[in-house]
């Protein structure tokens, strides 16, 4: 009887190491982050080839998801000592101490190699615009957080890429004036996007000091930070009209992508109003509305 008990406690202790690491690695490529960020590749893609190819559309996935998720590794090992300052973060796998820094390198680099190789099937220009997204996201966008608001500009160019690298996977030209536009859509969503989770987040963001709101006042939630969401939330409305004029998709598109647009600049306009939390938070579900909503409507439509 202890033989089995002691059996099955190892057993126990087994599936809860493996179950608590399963997650740990969840944790450390920012999994749901890292799938939307191959959702908006996977959308070019789609957008970009007139063809089904199932094996395709999973090399992209894998790639895209290793390559992010080797970008998300290391933002948290550079960013350990301020994740633990920061209630959001204090329980990602370095920060809390769970997993070695050498780990969570050797799993980033590993990520990295076998991610870019991925994307390299599909030509160079592909696994070059991956390296781009991950070298500026993860040595470039994340030293800055600490230094000058001017981080989320820089940091907006990885975001944006994705739509780019699906693109280019499906043959789309690089330097062509779709990519262009496609580059910009997920690029100026972005703005408005990022500081209403900064404004929400402030108090949390400010003990680590990251202080990413535009405004040159010290707090920066104000009417200058709302005024800038207005601006680039502003820029979405006439571009709702460009799906058709460079044939990516048909009028329902336009139409939808108008609406969400619209609905995206009112809540901006809400928060310049109002200056609060509640304005600010009005404005993040907004943003969290819009990208698949558009995203999933220019396929739909192009089909």
């Amino acid at each position: 009887m202890n033989k089995l008990a002691t059996t099955n406690s190892t057993n126990a202790g087994i599936t809860g190491f493996l179950k608590q690491k399963l997650n740990d690695y969840k944790m450390l490529v920012k999994l749901k982050l890292s799938m939307l960020v191959v959702f908006s590749a996977l959308i070019t893609f789609l957008l970009g080839t007139d063809v089904f190819n199932v094996v395709g559309i999973l090399v992209l996935c894998v790639g895209g998801l290793l390559v992010t998720g080797a970008a998300n590794a290391l933002n948290q090992v550079f960013e350990k000592e301020y994740d633990r300052l920061m209630k959001r973060t204090a329980n990602r796998p370095v920060a809390a101490g769970r997993m070695e820094i050498s780990e969570a390198v050797l799993a980033a680099g590993l990520m990295s190699v076998t991610g870019l190789l991925l994307l390299a099937t599909f030509n160079p220009q592909t696994a070059l615009l991956g390296a781009i997204s991950l070298l500026s996201y993860a040595f470039i966008y994340t030293p800055m957080k600490r230094v000058s608001p001017v981080a989320v500009w820089i940091g907006a160019i990885p975001g944006a890429l994705p739509m780019a690298i699906g693109w280019v996977a499906a043959g789309g030209n690089l330097f062509g004036p779709e990519i262009v536009f496609l580059f910009a859509l997920q690029f100026f969503w972005q703005f408005p996007h990022f500081w209403a989770i900064a404004w929400v987040a402030y108090k949390d963001y400010s003990k680590a000091g990251f202080y990413l709101l535009p405004s040159r006042k010290v707090d920066g939630r104000d009417k200058s930070t709302a005024m800038q969401a207005i601006f680039y939330a502003a820029c979405l409305v006439p571009m709702s009209y460009l799906p058709v004029y460079f044939s990516i998709s048909g009028w329902i598109a336009v139409v939808v992508m108008l609406i969400m647009s619209v609905i995206y600049l009112f809540y901006a306009i809400n928060l310049y109003n109002k200056c609060n939390d509640a304005a600010a938070r009005k404005l993040m579900f907004a943003s969290f509305a819009w990208l698949p909503v558009v995203l999933l409507i220019l396929v739909i439509d192009k089909i």
